[in-house]
């Protein structure tokens, strides 16, 4: 289980250097780096769209996924663990001036997705609870210690916090992968992109001020994924 544990470690290492260099780092940089990695994130959601097999599948997940969501406050839940954690650790973490724990709570919850969520991530654990390969996980590693990096510029060291529910989601897919990688066909794999690619796009949304889509909430999509392809084979081909 290699993988997961570089993940993590690349996420809180980033935090840690990108709060250091927070001071060092000019206001305009701080400001301009956030909108362009949002861009970069509707860019790979896009990527990850197009690669759609069956559209109703994608929009039946999404659809049921988000109101599975909606229904349990998923994102209220983690927005409320979030100022909970940020409380309990503003005397060693406080948060960076300026900073409202109300915004603090929304980039934090955008961030568990980006990286507990990402499609790159999910194949990734699985992959390596099938064969061992950690490759995909090394890739990821790197993607999401830049990526720490630049956020904990903004939002302080606290962001590390994500790699617990990032590392919590790799192992569970990791010991759940040889009874579930077996049923990833193309066709579920290219549905599961294309929601896995909505999400990312609203994360990139989200990041940029310019909706605020609760992304907590889609996450059940994915897990919806995999029999609703099937269904929809069987009945419709």
């Amino acid at each position: 289980m290699i993988g997961p544990i570089l993940n993590s470690a690349a996420i809180v290492t980033g935090a840690l250097i990108g709060a250091a260099l927070a001071k060092r780092i000019p206001k305009r940089l701080q400001e301009g780096l956030p909108p362009t990695f949002a861009l970069a994130s509707i860019a790979i959601g896009i990527s990850m769209i197009v690669k759609e097999h069956n559209l109703p599948v994608v929009v039946m997940s999404l659809i049921f996924g988000t109101a599975i969501g909606e229904l349990f406050y998923f994102e209220r839940s983690v927005s409320a663990g979030a100022n909970f954690i940020q409380r309990k650790l503003d005397r060693f973490i406080p948060l960076p001036r300026g900073l409202t724990r109300d915004e603090y709570a929304k980039q934090f919850t955008a961030l568990i997705v980006l990286f507990g969520a990402s499609g790159l991530g999910v194949i990734g654990a699985m992959t390596e609870g099938v064969n061992g390969n950690y490759q995909l996980l090394l890739v990821k590693a790197m993607m999401d210690f830049v990526t720490a990096v630049i956020f904990a510029i903004g939002l302080g060291a606290g962001i590390g916090l994500t790699a617990v529910v990032q590392f919590a989601v790799q192992l569970g897919l990791f010991m759940l992968a040889k009874p579930i990688m077996p049923l990833m066909d193309d066709i579920v794999f290219a549905d599961f992109s294309a929601v896995g690619g909505i999400i990312m796009v609203a994360v990139g949304l989200r990041i940029a001020k310019i909706m605020h889509f609760s992304v907590v909430n889609f996450l059940p999509a994915l897990f919806l994924v995999l029999p609703f392809s099937y269904l929809w084979r069987h009945f419709f081909g």
